[in-house]
């Protein structure tokens, strides 16, 4: 567990993709490449399983059975780490799948937070890299505080979203992406790199170096707490059904897999310099 220092943040964002300047600013704290062998698990050091259906389907009447296995969740040798929901029958569901989390392993305060993830756009099948607070279960949920960094909902549509008490499930604070028409072949069809800059009162979210949200406490409801200034641990999952999406049918595949390329977490070092900031003679 670590708390991220951070120094007087300005949110010009001037550095979003890696370069000699950012490097400057951002020291690399815990990484996951997913480098083990072929059909290995994630790697322990880092990462614990959910199993089962939860507690009402996850909260969100999801339909799938998280499993440990390799069928649902591995790495695949070549530098990725593979989630698969499957169709089949499985402890009296109809889908398995897997959601892993960094609970008690890997938990952070503020920083600079991106994955590259390729995921999959097909009805029904909800892909999602979020956060949760660290003083879950003690806290409950929303209390303890949601941080959605990218949940794919449609082929050009990214949701991000922050959940507390008083702006939770369907009231949270969001900011959807949506793909230009032009870009014909949609989330599924490559990686695509997701990030957050978190500070103290202020989140940031950037898809492939485009900002596409920022929240402060000035966006939450009258009188409602701003959450975020403690520890959260982050989580990856691949469900089946579930309130946001549509329900399965026909057209919903046997199988369907997300693929993570890496996670990495980035403390401050230095003061982000503002570009448009006057100079001094």
């Amino acid at each position: 567990m670590q708390r991220l220092a951070f120094f007087g943040l300005l949110f010009s964002v001037a550095c979003t993709t890696t370069t000699d300047d950012e490097e400057a600013v951002w020291e690399l704290v815990w990484e996951d490449e997913f480098r083990g062998e072929a059909g290995a698990p994630p790697d322990p050091d880092n990462w614990v399983f959910d199993i089962g259906t939860g507690d009402n389907g996850w909260g969100n009447n999801e339909l799938q059975y998280y499993t440990d296995r390799p069928e649902n969740i591995q790495q695949t040798g070549d530098g990725f780490l593979r989630v698969t929901a499957i169709t089949e029958d499985f402890e009296g569901s109809a889908y398995t799948s897997a959601r892993i989390k960094t609970q008690g392993l890997r938990e952070y305060e503020y920083g600079r937070i991106r994955a590259r993830i390729r995921t999959p756009v097909e009805r029904a099948i909800w892909p999602a890299f979020w956060m949760l607070g660290a003083d879950l279960p003690e806290n409950p949920w929303p209390l303890a505080g949601e941080i959605d960094i990218m949940e794919v909902f449609g082929v050009r549509a990214v949701g991000s979203a922050i959940h507390g008490p008083g702006y939770s499930g369907g009231q949270n604070i969001n900011f959807p992406y949506l793909l230009g028409e032009d870009n014909v072949a949609g989330f599924d069809a490559d990686f695509h790199e997701y990030e957050v800059l978190w500070d103290p009162q202020q989140i940031v979210w950037i898809i492939d170096g485009t900002i596409t949200g920022v929240a402060t406490p000035a966006d939450l409801p009258g009188g409602a707490a701003w959450v975020f200034d403690h520890e959260f641990f982050f989580l990856l999952n691949l469900a089946v059904g579930g309130n946001p999406v549509q329900a399965p049918d026909a057209t919903t595949p046997q199988t369907a897999s997300m693929d993570v390329d890496f996670i990495k977490v980035y403390e401050r070092v230095n003061p982000l310099i503002d570009p448009n900031a006057p100079t001094e003679e």
